[in-house]
């Protein structure tokens, strides 16, 4: 009895030892004895040293451009600019020869050489609009340009002269979009008329045009034109140094594109008198021209436009002026004396009739 009770405890103790072994860790033994050393090799030859780096650019180059003191005022005077306002990108639309100016996606394409396209969703003109990315970090030479997208002379697009505007700078990234795009149509029939279409003018954005004193409809008169490219704001200034100037806070120059008084009075004395006089003499012009435009049944009693209507070339030249130099915004400013010989000699020819 006692054996087989011996028995059954055996068989107990040995399932337990079995049952552990089979649910628990295995039991690492202990660790052998380290084999013996190899014996090291022959070292190899030296490498040869290679051609030093380009030394990188400092971090003080950096901050002087990202920076919070440097970007904020460029931020917030754009956002006073006429550039930064969505409103303008509603031109764009599916039209892909609109979408070049008015969208910066069309714009972008334009000047790196890509076809117009349809923009899907455009997006309003930015920072990376007119400027990308820095490409040889070479500052000592290249200076802190900012990486404008283009610096080339601008030839003037869909009217078909061939003409080239260089004014030397950066201000010819402005010339890509302020041009008329269109000229004054020459083509009368055999009567003398010419039929005046809806939107008869140059395209909003004849600003460089005006500033090199040409493309205006010259009606013979008493006035004489200028030559071409002699206004002094195009000869001894640009589009950046009237625009961009220093200002004494945010509301006026630098990306606002707003005319400062102090960029003006670096050669006018009493800048702000002298524009004022202009300003008041050249909207008188442009009211006599009204009233003109009325008496010939160009415009109406509410000053619209009455188009598809065949009117004496004098007349549609005189109407093509006077879109000229609303659409020019500058009031005579890009070229006072350009401004003066079109509308007097446009009132005088009128008048004539």
């Amino acid at each position: 009895m006692k054996n087989s009770k011996l028995i059954g405890f055996l068989i107990i103790l040995v399932s337990s030892f079995m049952f552990i072994q089979c649910t628990s860790d295995v039991v690492v033994g202990p660790q052998g004895e380290a084999g013996i050393d190899g014996i090291d090799g022959t070292n190899g030859t030296n490498g040869t040293d290679g051609i030093n780096g380009v030394d990188g650019v400092g971090a003080a180059s950096c901050i002087t451009c990202h920076s919070n003191s440097h970007r904020e005022p460029i931020q917030s005077s754009y956002a006073l600019s006429g550039h930064a306002g969505a409103g303008a990108v509603a031109y764009a639309g599916s039209r892909a020869s609109c979408a070049e100016c008015h969208s910066n996606e069309g714009f972008i394409n334009y000047v790196t050489g890509q076809p117009a396209v349809d923009i899907a969703n455009p997006t309003a003109i930015s920072c990376t609009t007119c400027h990308e990315k820095h490409s040889t970090f070479d500052f000592e030479n290249d200076g802190y340009d900012y990486a404008l997208r283009t610096f080339e002379p601008v030839e003037m697009r869909k009217v078909g002269t061939g003409y080239t505007i260089d004014y030397g700078d950066k201000s010819n990234t402005c010339i890509e979009c302020h041009q008329p795009r269109k000229l004054a149509i020459i083509d009368e029939d055999a009567d003398g008329l010419i039929e005046v279409p809806n939107r008869y003018g140059p395209h909003y954005g004849a600003q460089s045009i005006l500033l090199e004193g040409i493309y205006g409809a010259e009606i013979a008169g008493s006035t004489d034109y200028p030559t071409a490219v002699s206004s002094t704001h195009r000869t001894g200034a640009s589009c950046v140094s009237c625009h961009m100037g220093e200002s004494s806070d945010t509301s006026q120059g630098q990306h606002s594109m707003i005319p400062t008084a102090n960029a003006c009075a670096t050669c006018h004395g009493d800048a702000e008198t002298l524009v004022t006089n202009l300003k008041t003499e050249i909207e008188d012009l442009m009211t006599q021209l009204e009233v003109l435009f009325t008496a010939q049944g160009l415009l109406d009693a509410d000053g619209n436009l009455v188009y598809n209507v065949d009117y004496p070339a004098v007349v549609a030249d005189a109407y093509w002026n006077y879109k000229f130099i609303y659409y020019d915004h500058s009031h005579g400013v890009h070229n006072p004396a350009y401004t003066r010989a079109l509308l007097k000699n446009s009132i005088e020819a009128l008048e004539a009739l």
